[in-house]
C-alpha cells in the first residue's frame, strides 16, 4: 500500500510533467483559431490559356508589386496592381482581368486565364486583396481563421444549392463548404450591401456576384447589428452623408 503522502508526491510530479493523472480525462482549453502570416511573395509553375486549346507553359509570381508571368515560349508578363481591374482567386485556378482593350476590337476588357500546378495560399489571397484595393472574387477561404460568430447555412440556387457555414470576422465574411466552386471570402470592401429579410435568411451582395443564404440557425439581432456596422458604418460603400446615419440606426 502507498502512503497518502507518497501518492500526493506523484500527483504534483504528474501536474508538473502535464501528464493526466490516472481516472483523469484530459480535457484542456482549446486553442482559438489564428490568421496564417501570408507570404511575402509566391510563385508555382502555370498554363496561360491562349484561345482555343492552345496553352503557354511558365511560372507565375505574385508579390506586392503584382502579378508577372515568365515563359520560355513567350515574352514576360507582368500587372502592376493598379493596372488590374479584378482578380478571381481559386486553389488552382487565377483569372486576372486587366484594363487592356481585348485584340481584333473586340468588346470589354483582356482576361488572362491560368491553371496553377501548386495551390494558391489562402492567406495570400486574403493580402492579394489587399493590394489590390478593387472588388475581387476569392474562392479560397482560411477555415481556421478566428471568428467571431458562425452559422450553418446552405447558399440557395435555382436549382440545387451548397451547405456549409457562414463564418464571421473581423476583416470579412467567408462561406466555407465543400461544393466544388461554391466557398467564398468577402473582405468588407468587397460587399455593397447586405440584407436580413428575416432570421433565418441572409443576403450578401458583393460588387462581383450576390449570395442568397437560408440559415439553419437564427442569426440575432445583435449580430446583424454588427454586420451592418462593419459594411456601412466606416463609410466603405455609402455616398456622403449616409454613413452617419447607418451608424446611428
Amino acid at each position: 500500500m502507498w502512503r497518502s503522502d507518497s501518492i500526493l508526491a506523484l500527483f504534483i510530479l504528474m501536474a508538473q510533467l502535464s501528464v493526466p493523472a490516472p481516472g483523469v480525462a484530459q480535457t484542456g482549453p482549446k486553442t482559438a483559431p489564428t490568421e496564417q502570416v501570408a507570404p511575402q511573395s509566391w510563385q508555382s509553375p502555370a498554363r496561360l490559356h491562349r484561345g482555343f486549346r492552345r496553352t503557354t507553359s511558365g511560372t507565375v509570381r505574385v508579390d506586392a508589386q503584382g502579378v508577372a508571368f515568365a515563359s520560355r515560349e513567350a515574352a514576360p508578363l507582368h500587372w502592376p496592381f493598379g493596372e488590374i481591374r479584378s482578380l478571381d482567386i481559386a486553389a488552382h485556378k487565377l483569372v486576372l482581368t486587366s484594363y487592356e482593350n481585348r485584340t481584333h476590337h473586340q468588346p470589354g476588357d483582356r482576361r488572362y486565364h491560368f491553371d496553377l500546378e501548386s495551390q494558391f495560399p489562402p492567406e495570400l489571397a486574403r493580402e492579394v486583396a489587399g493590394w489590390l484595393s478593387k472588388p475581387s472574387r476569392n474562392t479560397d477561404p482560411e477555415p481556421q481563421t478566428a471568428a467571431f460568430a458562425t452559422i450553418p447555412a446552405k447558399r440557395q440556387k435555382p436549382f440545387g444549392g451548397s451547405n456549409g457555414e457562414i463564418r464571421f470576422r473581423d476583416t470579412g465574411i467567408d462561406f466555407i463548404t465543400e461544393t466544388a466552386g461554391e466557398a467564398r471570402a468577402w473582405r468588407w470592401a468587397d460587399i455593397q450591401t447586405i440584407a436580413k429579410p428575416d432570421p433565418y435568411h441572409f443576403r450578401v451582395a458583393g460588387y462581383r456576384e450576390t449570395y442568397e443564404f437560408e440559415l439553419k440557425q437564427p442569426m440575432s439581432a445583435r449580430l446583424f447589428d454588427r454586420l451592418w456596422d462593419s459594411v456601412y458604418g466606416t463609410d466603405l460603400n455609402l455616398p456622403d452623408g449616409r454613413a452617419e446615419a447607418a451608424h446611428a440606426r
